[in-house]
């Protein structure tokens, strides 16, 4: 056999793509290392793969003819991330949504970003609340109705007159109704008015016992009638004395 034949075969065997269980290096075609582990030394003509396992946060996943493993993901809680699946030589760490965050980057079994619910502003309920894959909704009060954000539905205004109280302030779509006690009039007031009457009620009786002689139809003036005949008289006087 010439050397230009030598050289065709040699050509040929290399250009053949290596097993599916084989990766190439150079002009040798070397046994895969599992899953979880590196290539320590290729193989040579007379030995097969060297392989040491993945160390320090590192993982392989796959059959590979690799000589470094690849860092583990780090689940970042800035991110509303934390871990629900640690990292193992064989596997990169699987990250889950903290609480109060939904999932904006999901993969297979977890999450790559997260980001906070939203929250619902006064004057608003929240309609649907949020899960690890969807935000919250918030939708308006109505009516005579208020929330301040923090509930799952709308509540009714506090009706001050049928707890017997007085309203202090109306309620709005963001505040319930402010209710008192009821108000009554000051002491002082009602002291006031007592006494007036009880005033006006004693003049009208000391008047009354003052008159002594009845007059009907005529005024007196001082000790001067202006009718002398008119005028009633006790039996021991005169009309001239009197008057």
């Amino acid at each position: 056999m010439n050397l230009a034949i030598i050289l065709t075969l040699l050509t040929i065997q290399r250009s053949i793509a290596c097993g599916r269980a084989e990766y190439r290096t150079g002009d040798e075609c070397c046994p895969m290392c599992s899953p979880g582990n590196r290539v320590h030394k290729h193989c040579t003509e007379f030995t097969s793969t060297s392989c040491v396992p993945c160390t320090d946060s590192s993982f392989l996943d796959e059959p590979n003819g690799l000589t470094a493993c690849v860092l583990c993901t780090n689940c970042d809680p800035g991110f509303g991330l934390k871990v629900k699946q640690p990292c193992r030589p064989s596997s990169d760490t699987v990250c889950g949504t903290l609480e109060g965050f939904y999932c904006l980057d999901p993969t297979k079994d977890g999450c790559r970003a997260a980001q906070r619910h939203s929250s619902c502003k006064p004057g608003q309920y929240i309609n649907h609340t949020g899960t690890i894959s969807t935000d919250t909704v918030c939708s308006d009060c109505t009516g005579d109705t208020y929330s301040d954000g923090s509930l799952t539905s709308c509540q009714p205004h506090t009706q001050c007159d049928t707890l017997k109280l007085q309203q202090i302030k109306p309620g709005t779509h963001w505040s319930d109704s402010e209710c008192g006690p009821q108000t009554s009039p000051p002491i002082a007031i009602i002291s006031a008015v007592v006494m007036v009457l009880v005033l006006a009620v004693m003049a009208a009786v000391a008047i009354r016992r003052k008159r002594k002689y009845p007059v009907s139809g005529e005024i007196i003036l001082g000790n001067f009638c202006l009718n002398v005949d008119s005028c009633i008289f006790p039996e021991t006087q005169s009309p001239t004395e009197v008057c």
